[in-house]
C-alpha cells in the first residue's frame, strides 16, 4: 500500500512533492522547513526559532496520520551552517525522549530552499511500541 499524504494547505502551495507518504507501515516525510503553516515564509529569529517551527511542522505531518515523535526512527538534517549544529540540537532534542532518539544524520549544504538554516526529514514507523 502506497499513499500520498498531503494536507489542504500544501496542495493549495502548489510544491512539486508530497508532504509525506505511507509505504506499508513506515511513513516518510519530506524535508520540512521553519516556515509559518499556511505559507512560504520563514519564522523570524535565526535558528533556534527555525529550529523549533520545523519540528512542530513535523509534528502536524506526524499528527495527521496519527503518530508521534515517539513514532519517528530516522531524521537527516540539513544545515545552512555547521556552525549552528550545537544550537540546533538545544532545540531538536526536546522533542524526543531521552531514551528514543532516533537515528540521525547531520550535514552542511551551500543553501536551503527559501534560504532556510534548516531542513529536516524524517522517517516514521506505525506501530504498537512506540507509545
Amino acid at each position: 500500500m502506497t499513499r500520498y499524504i498531503n494536507s489542504p494547505a500544501a496542495k493549495a502551495a502548489g510544491l512539486p512533492f508530497s508532504q509525506a507518504v505511507r509505504v506499508g507501515d513506515v511513513l516518510y516525510l519530506s524535508g520540512v522547513l521553519g516556515n509559518v503553516p499556511g505559507s512560504m515564509e520563514l519564522v523570524p529569529g535565526g535558528i533556534e526559532a527555525e529550529a523549533r517551527q520545523t519540528m512542530d511542522n513535523i509534528g502536524a505531518v506526524l499528527a495527521e496520520s496519527g503518530l508521534t515523535f515517539d513514532h519517528v526512527f530516522k531524521c537527516t538534517v540539513m544545515l545552512a551552517d555547521m556552525s549552528m549544529w550545537a544550537d540546533f540540537n538545544r532545540v531538536y532534542l526536546t522533542y524526543f525522549k531521552p531514551d528514543r532518539l532516533p537515528a540521525r544524520s547531520a550535514f552542511g549544504t551551500s543553501g536551503l530552499a527559501l534560504g532556510a538554516l534548516v531542513e529536516v526529514e524524517c522517517a516514521a514507523a506505525f506501530d504498537e511500541d512506540a507509545a
